[in-house]
């Protein structure tokens, strides 16, 4: 029996475990639009990112992986605010009503959103090549989001997690640049290798936790969604600094210092993006704490740089001819 759009919508998103009870959440789906309460002292955050097959996941990607990547990389944003996730919104283009894959990408919405406590408020939904388009919606104490701005010299630069295996875990799924290689075919890799480039690029971590407790110690943050030199480089842009990055002092997992060169690992971190871990800067008086803060969530965090008068990001010790991740550059890197 084929699936009309009030039944995709009621079957698999207006669900329980999608339909969080929020005290924000004034009127959720079924409505025109959702009204919701900001309470006093407190501020909207709101983001949105749009993911395509074919650009960001391959056509026959596992649904369930699909939605649980589109919800992540917007709430990675949030936690770049230093902001707790609400609510979202889901907009969803699909070539054909499947109720099996409409049961697998619901079941991953909700495994995030549950987590989380983020609540679906509402969306829409047509009929094209396969999008997932989210828009999410956090709260934070008025005045104390963190920005881009911020950095200011004699500060140092932090990242939490590891870099690069995002980019080669894109790799690995044939969507992308051909400068990013492994030393060996895919095919030929340890499983365990596989699997975890597998799950760095499906089902990134968004640093909600560390952010809502590390904030007062932090200057400025981003989530490193294009590469570190680009994003830090957005830091440093808008706080009118420069920076310079340590490469030898990049965090890389065992699966990446056993599948990639040093220069193919050190390209993934700096250009290749979808690590969406937090990059950001904070006075050296405050590492201990910093570090304390992460490891009692088991998270690595690691200071790769510093804030230096100037303009610009530079590593130290190599010249650099490589940029970040543009949907519409002449090229995907340089």
């Amino acid at each position: 029996m084929s699936l009309t759009e009030r039944d995709i919508i009621s079957r698999y998103f207006n669900v329980p475990e999608l339909a969080l009870p929020r005290p924000e959440i004034e009127l959720g789906p079924g409505d025109d639009a959702a009204v919701l309460h900001v309470p006093e002292g407190k501020r909207l955050v709101v983001s949105t990112d749009v993911l395509a097959a074919g650009a960001h996941f391959p056509e026959d990607a596992a649904a369930e992986l699909i939605a649980n990547r589109s919800l992540a990389v917007n709430l990675s944003d949030l936690a770049a605010m230093a902001a707790e996730p609400l609510c979202f919104t889901l907009s969803l283009t699909l070539p054909r009503a499947d109720a099996k894959w409409l049961t697998a990408f619901s079941r991953g919405l909700a495994e995030l959103a549950g987590e989380f406590r983020c609540s679906l408020i509402g969306g829409d939904l047509s009929r094209g090549p396969l999008q997932v388009a989210i828009q999410v919606h956090g709260l934070c104490e008025a005045g104390h989001e963190l920005r881009r701005k911020g950095a200011r010299p004699g500060q140092k630069v932090y990242v939490t997690g590891w870099v690069g295996d995002g980019a080669l875990g894109l790799a690995g799924l044939g969507v992308a640049a051909s400068n990013i290689a492994f030393n060996a075919p895919i095919e030929e890799l340890p499983e365990e290798c596989r699997a975890h480039f597998h799950t760095a690029y499906f089902r990134p971590r968004p640093r909600i936790g560390f952010a809502l407790a590390a904030a007062p110690l932090i200057a400025c943050a981003i989530d490193v969604s294009d590469g570190l030199l680009g994003d830090a480089g957005h830091l440093a842009a808008a706080s009118d600094v420069g920076m310079v990055l340590y490469p030898e002092q990049f965090p890389f997992s065992a699966s990446a210092r056993c599948c990639a060169n040093p220069e193919t690992r050190i390209r993934a971190a700096l250009a290749g993006g979808d690590d969406y871990e937090l990059c950001f800067t904070a006075d050296p008086a405050n590492e201990r704490e910093l570090m304390a803060i992460a490891a009692g969530m088991n998270l690595p965090l690691t200071c790769i740089g510093e804030v230096a008068a100037g303009e610009g990001v530079r590593c130290a010790g190599m010249e650099v001819n490589l940029s970040s991740f543009d949907h519409f550059g002449s090229s995907t890197h340089e």
